[in-house]
């Protein structure tokens, strides 16, 4: 008797995704001791030096065992974009499966996920002449004029962008004319395939346990030294409060109480109200997500480990 074996496709790999202070991590160490993964990080905080405390990076033991990857590959004063992301990331994914592994992608950035997925359209890079121009007006004429201006060649995008959002406004703008397309035009070009069998998981914990984990995890970060750990990036000549490293979740708000600007309980009140409106934003990608995805109600990292593995087994 034959049997005729079936060979997949594509290499396989695993999204582990989900909002913040939702476990992942955990979740991850322990698929460690049952897969022959490698851990990618797909957190667009975790890529910065020197702050540890505030992204909840994984500890040195954690790392020790089985080192994540793109974790602490870029100073804080540097940029790192969503195209960095996914080359680096196909990279890392290509050598892990020619070593006979298997890439498991953890995080909470969904539109880095978005990126590997569905492809990347071709958007021109970051430009200071263009940026320190728009940059001038908002000194001008304000926000309002960059907003009105951004409606009138992109309504959709200034659907989708919040009056507020002012990097993506700026982002936006500079997208429009440095490639003379508008953001939407360019989203709709076509993309290459991501060539990978991937089994997809998030990570859905109920409401009120996600909100007690994110207070929890905050204060005891507070307790850990967050506080300094902010005073020294302050410090740097090199560093400001509008740099993306700055305007992660946390450390903008300790920034603005280390300068005067909030009181403590006002910097705590903030950071737990952004950190929770994250949240929401994240679980709001799972709406979006078009391709298949187990959703795990975690109850402890253990059990969801065990059910990632039997379905990951299973596929």
């Amino acid at each position: 008797m034959h049997v005729t074996l079936k060979l997949k496709k594509y290499p396989q790999a695993i999204f582990l995704m989900g909002p913040t202070a939702s476990g992942k991590s955990e979740i991850a160490e322990k698929l460690k001791k049952k897969l022959p993964i490698e851990i990618i990080s797909v957190d667009s905080a975790c890529i910065y030096r020197d702050m540890n405390i505030g992204t909840a990076k994984p500890s040195l033991s954690e790392m020790g065992y089985a080192p994540y990857h793109l974790i602490d590959i870029c100073d804080p004063s540097e940029r790192y974009s969503i195209k960095d992301f996914k080359n680096d990331a196909l990279k890392i994914m290509h050598k892990i499966i020619s070593n006979g592994r298997i890439p498991l992608l953890v995080g909470g950035s969904m539109l880095y996920f978005y990126s590997l997925f569905y492809g990347l359209s071709p958007l021109p890079p970051y430009t200071p002449k263009i940026r320190n121009n728009l940059k001038n007006k908002v000194k001008k004429f304000g926000w309002d004029y960059i907003y009105r201006k951004l409606n009138n060649v992109d309504p959709k995008s200034s659907y989708r962008i919040h009056p507020n959002d002012h990097q993506r406004l700026i982002r936006a703008l500079e997208i429009y004319i440095a490639s003379g397309f508008t953001p939407t035009e360019l989203f709709n070009f076509p993309k290459k395939k991501f060539r990978y069998d991937v089994c997809q998981f998030f990570i859905l914990p109920k409401k009120n346990i996600l909100h007690q984990n994110i207070e929890n995890r905050f204060y005891n970060m507070l307790k850990n030294g967050f506080q300094q750990e902010v005073y020294n990036l302050k410090l740097r000549k090199n560093l400001n409060k509008n740099l993306p490293s700055m305007n992660c979740v946390g450390y903008r708000q300790m920034w603005d109480y280390l300068s005067g600007e909030i009181n403590y309980e006002n910097m705590v009140y903030l950071t737990l109200k952004a950190t929770k409106n994250l949240a929401k934003k994240q679980i709001t990608w799972l709406s979006k997500w078009k391709k298949s995805c187990y959703i795990i109600n975690t109850y402890t990292s253990a059990f969801a480990a065990e059910k990632i593995y039997d379905l990951f087994k299973k596929k």
